[in-house]
């Protein structure tokens, strides 16, 4: 399936405001029934892990309504791990919650060196091109301490197939765009794999997750 981009009306808040938070709050859907919370939730666990760090910064950008991080903290507490938060977007009405936020762009993080353990992003690699993923990924480690972590779709015939037929579940006309123009511009674990090899990162990890979901770790320094 080759990969294809078409403009994503939320990346343009083509809507009313009205019609952007029905689209925000789908957002939340699809992350908490179809694996968001749970991929970045894993990936923090297993840096925990391996790293023996209990408590642990995280940025996460291009954050929207800042639900998966927000979320994926509750379930790690459970796990005995304390994750501090701070959001970024590029659009500062998608900020809504109550977490440190900061108006800002992915390609050019407005934070020092080694500001976080961590840098996250979700369901975003997809709307950058692979110069835009390398460039992203370097600055994402210069400000992390630890590592980079990608959750994003992977593409594939059947998993856009099941967007459609799921279409049904989702209230925004937005919504009904995007889902499939993101499966479609999506990467596949292989072209993720190749991508963050070309980065500043001494060692690159791709795995699959659970209902079409990748999750991709780019270390700053050997775990």
């Amino acid at each position: 399936m080759k990969r294809v981009v078409t403009p994503e009306l939320l990346d343009r808040d083509a809507g009313t405001p009205a019609e952007i938070n029905t689209a925000l709050a789908d957002l939340r859907r699809i992350n908490r029934w179809f694996g968001g919370i749970g991929t970045t939730s894993r990936m923090v666990q297993r840096i925990a892990a391996t790293t023996g760090q209990k408590r642990l910064s995280l940025l996460d950008v291009a954050a929207a309504s800042g639900d998966v991080a927000q979320k994926a903290r509750e379930r790690l507490r459970r796990a005995g791990v304390e994750l501090s938060i701070t959001l970024l977007d590029r659009a500062p009405s998608h900020l809504r919650n109550g977490l440190p936020k900061v108006a800002g762009d992915a390609l050019a993080l407005p934070f020092r060196d080694q500001s976080f353990d961590l840098v996250s992003c979700g369901l975003f690699a997809h709307h950058l091109e692979p110069r835009e993923i390398v460039a992203f990924v370097n600055e994402a480690l210069r400000v992390a301490r630890v590592a980079v972590l990608i959750n994003d779709l992977v593409r594939s015939p059947v998993h856009l197939a099941l967007v459609y037929a799921g279409l049904p579940l989702f209230r925004s006309h937005i919504t009904h765009h995007d889902a499939p123009a993101s499966v479609r511009a999506a990467y596949t674990r292989d072209e993720m794999q190749h991508m963050l090899s070309q980065t500043n990162a001494v060692r690159v990890e791709v795995a699959p997750s659970p209902l079409f979901r990748m999750a991709a770790v780019a270390w700053r320094a050997r775990p």
